[in-house]
């Protein structure tokens, strides 16, 4: 009897050969054969899936939950902050650009500034972009949500987008401001409002 129970060890251990990686479920598995014999394959089957229900559930969920948190729950026909992030210039390599020299965010409102776009850009492409920060189920944000996309003349390669508040648009300027889009850094600033006071300097640089 004390012989052939370890035969039945060794049949098992090589049924459980697959799974290198967790030795304690091998300890675990020998001890509840020698107790009941007769559930070789029941035990085999309830390791099996706690064995697999420790190493895969566990991680996903809590990317899912990383995910959710990060996102703020946006759409998936937006862009994540991941691939925000990802496609991001760091401040060193913006410093190597010469459309970053003397950059100057501006003056906190609801409407920003995007420059040195990529001529393949189109409006679509922005609002991938920037449409993550406006809650299109609501009527107002989705009505104040604006993108000016230049295609001709001197302002080529240039936008204007409205977003619903400066909440959004201070958000939307930090985390896509240096993003890469078509293999061109996008400049972000907050768009310059039609003051006197800046109208009458600028009179004065261009004299």
């Amino acid at each position: 009897d004390v012989f052939e129970q370890p035969q039945h060890v060794g049949h098992k251990k090589i049924e459980f050969h697959i799974t290198t990686d967790i030795p304690s479920v091998l300890q675990i598995n020998s001890e509840r054969e020698e107790k009941n014999g007769k559930n070789l394959y029941a035990t085999t089957e309830e390791i099996n899936n706690t064995g697999f229900g420790r190493i895969f559930p566990a991680p996903s969920s809590n990317d899912k939950m990383e995910t959710e948190e990060e996102d703020d729950e946006i759409p998936s026909e937006f862009i994540s902050r991941r691939e925000l992030e990802k496609n991001r210039l760091s401040r060193e390599e913006m410093e190597k650009f010469s459309v970053f020299k003397n950059y100057e965010p501006g003056d906190p409102n609801c409407r920003i500034y995007v420059k040195n776009l990529a001529k393949q850009v189109q409006e679509k492409d922005l609002k991938f972009i920037f449409g993550r920060y406006v809650d299109f189920q609501s009527e107002l944000e989705r009505n104040m949500f604006d993108i000016r996309l230049m295609k001709e003349g001197r302002m080529k390669g240039q936008a204007f987008i409205g977003l619903p508040n400066e909440k959004a648009a201070a958000k939307a300027l930090k985390e896509a401001n240096g993003y890469v889009l078509f293999e061109k850094p996008m400049v972000v600033q907050f768009a310059r409002s039609a003051r006197p006071k800046q109208d009458s300097n600028e009179g004065k640089r261009k004299k």
